[in-house]
């Protein structure tokens, strides 16, 4: 009687134990399903999830950029932006400068999730895909741009790290230039001599500007230049910097602690600004009328 009762309760404490188990097996699973489940787990880094590139980040579009890359577009405020600026380099090419705002680039992050205000940019060639950039600046070989077929017309445009495009009223954010704008061309030497030669015409009006420690002397003021008229730039940097002159797209690199003179025609009516690209100063305004 005493043996049919201690088997009874050790058949009680085995069932008991195997209920046990189970319970703990089975809420393992759910925890674990509510665990895997509900956030999917990928091999990118954190911050970089497909989950997050499904999340609310802009609206995709079903417009692509033309190149094949689905637009995602944002809101203009605080929107990417990007400026491009390019200029021989003295041994080959030319190096090309990308300045943007709201944005940041993040090589190590390529092929996750679309973060706003994060991504690459990517350089076309007359419309022609040329290269990936991840970082602001990029040295341009003249041999990539003869195997591309040539070209003049140079575009920067900026992408998500899920290769969509960033776009602002379904247009992609991009900046494009001219490489052709950008060449430093020879001057003949004039075999005749120098007291043979006939004087050059003496431009209408003369800047002299002075870059150091990043002020400009004399301070940045407006100038009345008549349509037609000469215009020459005489600018001295103490580094090296980039002369632009907006809407003539007129360029002339500035090396450090030297003079460079820079001539043109004012065949345009309007308000020019003139600066330096690297240092983003503001040299003078020039208004032609």
């Amino acid at each position: 009687m005493n043996h049919s009762r201690r088997q009874r309760r050790s058949d009680r404490l085995t069932r008991t134990a195997v209920c046990a188990v189970t319970v703990l097996t089975a809420g393992a699973l759910v925890f674990g399903a509510s665990a895997c489940g509900g956030r999917a787990t990928t091999h990118h880094k954190p911050g970089t999830s497909h989950e997050q590139a499904d999340g609310d980040i802009g609206r995709l579009l079903a417009a692509d950029d033309g190149s094949g890359h689905r637009l995602r577009e944002v809101d203009a405020k605080g929107a990417p932006e990007v400026t491009v600026a390019v200029r021989p380099d003295s041994e080959d090419g030319w190096n090309v400068h990308l300045s943007v705002r709201n944005f940041r680039f993040t090589p190590d992050s390529v092929g996750g999730a679309a973060l706003l205000g994060r991504g690459h940019a990517r350089l076309f060639l007359d419309g022609r895909p040329l290269a990936r950039v991840y970082g602001p600046w990029y040295h341009l070989p003249a041999s990539l741009v003869r195997g591309a077929g040539g070209g003049t017309g140079l575009t920067a445009r900026l992408y998500a790290d899920d290769h969509t495009a960033w776009a602002v009223d379904a247009a992609p954010v991009q900046a494009a230039t001219s490489l052709t704008a950008t060449a430093q061309p020879t001057t003949p030497v004039d075999p005749r001599p120098e007291s043979s030669r006939p004087e050059s015409p003496r431009p209408d009006t003369t800047l002299e500007i002075v870059v150091s420690h990043g002020r400009v002397s004399p301070a940045p003021g407006r100038t009345e230049v008549k349509k037609g008229r000469t215009v020459e730039l005489r600018v001295r940097s103490d580094r090296a910097d980039t002369l632009h002159v907006h809407g003539y797209d007129k360029e002339a690199r500035l090396p450090a602690g030297k003079t460079v003179t820079l001539s043109f025609t004012a065949d345009r009516t309007g308000l020019f600004e003139v600066e330096t690209h690297e240092s983003d100063l503001l040299l003078t305004q020039l208004v032609v009328r």
